[in-house]
């Protein structure tokens, strides 16, 4: 007969057990144990804490190493100005506004109709007359370049010459963050500005064909374009060499943190869970931060300098990949999250696998029914499930590390793609027959009807029964 004693501790030591998978926290413990394990929960909580801040730099060091520093996407980046209205406007203005500072088209509208008007063929009182033309005439030709100017602006040509400019530009650009002064952009106190001159000489030889030869005249224009102004730019400069220099070595630190933050915890599934959606959470306020920035950058730029629709086109430009990279990363982090939650102990959870499972069960009772059979390889995915189930995230891990800027819906599709392939191991994975066991339909299966016949008779003794 069992021990009371002995059932009723075992009883009380089940019942610690549950509470402490229901709560998700470790039971105190004695002695050292107990000081290790609050050490191991203060260091835990502090790495996922710093592995979250870390993420969301790193999004931003990613940012700024390869969409800043490098040429090809920082032109592919500021490319879709040039087909902004409002970019297109503040660069007409600006066009137009260097081209009659350097070429007084009143004045030589009226020096050529006083020339004309002294001429000896030309009767008195057309002579008299001709000068007081000189301002229709000079708003004529203003309309006239000003309406070339817009042409030109929104011509494919501009494009073409916009994407020039900026690719030549950006290697002072790159200087002018790391501290370095002049070529095609340069800092000015608080200002970055960009060279419109090749933009000029676009416009220039535009009017020249279109028949206005007075636009010959037009010299070489340094004119200067303001893409940014902000008070913090020297700011910027230093945050920018700091994240250049941390280049893309920052998310494998802040991966490496968070996963030894996991490991020290007692409850790691429970860490991931947090540690996940502390990471979301991080993002979201990194993506609010960037809201708040953008206000207080167009408060801050005076309307005659660049106008605040143009200043918002530029700055939304600008950081469109750092948003695009942080809506990314927090839909990873609720994914995971969801993941840790789906493999947790609690009913929602237990009720959602069970019914996966049975689900694929069917699906493969249905398939061995209809003679669909596995064999050996199905037998060897069942015995390397877990292998299969760790390489599968693994690779997952992988393409979105090296996917050429993954967004939000490549990081729900990529994780659907993955559900798919564990449903199909659990799918494949066949258990092996135990010995002995006899396949449905095999050799030797005794059927319904042979079982009814070796059925002893109503009333009659069973084997090794003795009668009454």
């Amino acid at each position: 007969m069992d021990d009371p004693n002995e059932v009723a501790r075992l009883r009380a030591r089940v019942a610690e057990l549950e509470a402490e998978l229901a709560t998700g926290s470790p039971l105190p413990t004695r002695g050292g144990a107990g000081r290790w394990s609050w050490w191991r929960g203060l260091s835990s909580g502090f790495l996922i804490t710093l592995a979250c801040v870390l993420a969301a730099l790193s999004v931003v060091s990613v940012w700024a190493s390869t969409q800043i520093s490098d040429t090809r996407r920082y032109v592919e980046t500021v490319a879709p100005l040039a087909d902004d209205p409002a970019v297109q406007r503040a660069i007409a203005e600006n066009v137009t506004r260097a081209i009659f500072e350097n070429l007084d088209i009143e004045a030589l509208t009226t020096e050529a109709l006083q020339a004309l008007a002294q001429r000896e063929n030309v009767p008195p009182r057309v002579g008299e007359a001709l000068p007081a033309l000189a301002v229709p005439i000079s708003n004529g030709v203003e309309n006239f370049t000003r309406s070339q100017v817009n042409r030109v602006v929104a011509s494919p040509q501009f494009a073409a010459a916009w994407e020039q400019v900026n690719r030549i530009a950006h290697e002072q650009l790159v200087n002018l963050l790391e501290g370095t002064q002049g070529g095609a952009v340069s800092a000015q106190g608080d200002t970055i500005t960009l060279n419109l001159g090749p933009i000029i000489e676009l416009v220039k030889e535009r009017l020249v064909a279109q028949g206005f030869e007075l636009a010959s005249r037009i010299p070489a224009i340094d004119r200067s374009f303001v893409l940014v102004q902000s008070e913090t730019i020297t700011d910027a400069q230093g945050f920018y060499r700091l994240l250049n220099t941390l280049g893309t070595w920052l998310p494998f630190v802040a991966l490496g943190v968070f996963a030894a933050g996991v490991y020290l915890a007692r409850d790691r599934r429970r860490a991931l869970l947090l540690g996940a959606l502390g990471v979301a959470g991080a993002m979201v306020a990194l993506g609010a931060g960037l809201a708040i920035l953008r206000v207080l950058y167009l408060d801050s730029v005076p309307a005659e300098v660049l106008p605040a629709q143009t200043a918002g086109v530029i700055f939304d430009t600008l950081v469109r990949f750092l948003r695009t990279g942080l809506r990314a990363a927090a839909v990873l982090g609720l994914v995971v999250a969801l993941a840790a939650f789906i493999t947790g102990p609690s009913a929602a959870a237990a009720r959602t696998r069970s019914a996966l499972v049975r689900g694929i069960g069917s699906l493969r009772g249905g398939a061995e029914s209809a003679g669909w059979r596995t064999g050996r390889f199905g037998i060897w995915v069942y015995a390397h499930k877990r292998a299969l189930r760790v390489g599968t995230a693994i690779a997952w891990g992988l393409v979105l590390m090296f996917w050429n800027r993954p967004t939000g819906w490549v990081v729900v599709v990529s994780a659907l793609v993955v559900v798919l392939l564990l449903g199909l191991i659990e799918f494949l994975g066949q258990p092996p027959t135990p010995p002995g066991a006899r396949q449905p339909g095999g050799p030797g299966q005794t059927s319904p009807m042979s079982a009814d016949q070796h059925q002893p008779a109503a009333g009659s003794p069973r084997a090794g029964e003795v009668p009454r």
